[in-house]
C-alpha cells in the first residue's frame, strides 16, 4: 500500500510546484500529483502538456510532456466505486475520499537545459537546449513543474524532439504528438512559418505518410 503525500502549505509550495517524482528511468519518469490545500482532487496535467524536473547532480532541468494520466485509489487492493454523490457533497458527506486517491502521470524525456546561463531570444536568461535524453533522468522525490510559457518557446525553437514523441508506446503518437504542436501553436499566436517547418520536419520523419501527417496537422485547431 502506497501512502498520500504529505501535504504542503502554500507557503512552502513553490509556484507550478504539481507533484513528486515516484518512479524514473532514462527515457521517462512517473510522478504523483501533490494534494491540493482544500477539499479537491489534484488537477491533472493535460495530455501533451509540458513539465520539467531537475537532475541535481548535473543542475541539468530536464524537460518532458505528459503521455499518460490516471487517478486511483492509495489502496491497490481496493477499486474505487461509484458513490452517486456531486463534488460538494462528496466534501459534505465524505470527506477522506480525497485522501484515498492518488493521480499520478508518466512523462516522457524530450531534452534538457544546462545551468549555462545567456540571453535568449526574448531577452530571457536560460541555458543552453539540448533535444536528446540527458545523462540522467531526476532522481526520486524530485519535484515536478509547469513549465512557463517562455520556457515552451525557447524550447521548441528546434523541433528535433518530435523524432522522440513518434516512439512513444504508452499513448498513441499521432494524438499526442497533435497536443502538443497545438499547444505550442497557440503559445506562437498562430506563427505560421514555425507550424509549416513542422509539417516539413513531420513530413520526413514519416516518410512521406501524407495520411498520417494530415491526420496530425487536422488536429491542430485554435
Amino acid at each position: 500500500m502506497r501512502l498520500p503525500l504529505l501535504r504542503f502549505t502554500t507557503d512552502n509550495r513553490q509556484p507550478g510546484h504539481i507533484a513528486e517524482v515516484i518512479e524514473t528511468s532514462t527515457t521517462q519518469f512517473l510522478a504523483q500529483c501533490l494534494e491540493p490545500e482544500e477539499l479537491n482532487f489534484p488537477v491533472m496535467p493535460a495530455f501533451g502538456s509540458w513539465v520539467k524536473s531537475l537532475d541535481e547532480e548535473s543542475g541539468n532541468k530536464i524537460l518532458g510532456i505528459v503521455t499518460y494520466a490516471t487517478t486511483s485509489p492509495v489502496d491497490s487492493v481496493h477499486r474505487a466505486r461509484a458513490l452517486g454523490l456531486s463534488l460538494t457533497d462528496l466534501r459534505e458527506q465524505q470527506p477522506q475520499i480525497f485522501g484515498m486517491l492518488k493521480t499520478e502521470f508518466r512523462t516522457t524525456i524530450v531534452g534538457f537545459e544546462t545551468p549555462d546561463h545567456g540571453v535568449n531570444s526574448n531577452g530571457k536568461t536560460s541555458g543552453r537546449v539540448y533535444q536528446y535524453l540527458p545523462p540522467r533522468p531526476p532522481q526520486i522525490h524530485q519535484g515536478v513543474y509547469l513549465c512557463q510559457p517562455a520556457e515552451i518557446l525557447h524550447f521548441s525553437d528546434k523541433i528535433d524532439f518530435l523524432r522522440i514523441l513518434l516512439q512513444v508506446k504508452d499513448a498513441p503518437p499521432e494524438a499526442l504528438i497533435a497536443a502538443t504542436i497545438r499547444e505550442i501553436y497557440l503559445l506562437r499566436k498562430a506563427e505560421r512559418d514555425w507550424l509549416v517547418k513542422v509539417g516539413r520536419n513531420l513530413s520526413i520523419l514519416l516518410k512521406d505518410d501524407y495520411d498520417r501527417l494530415q491526420y496530425i496537422l487536422s488536429q491542430v485547431i485554435l
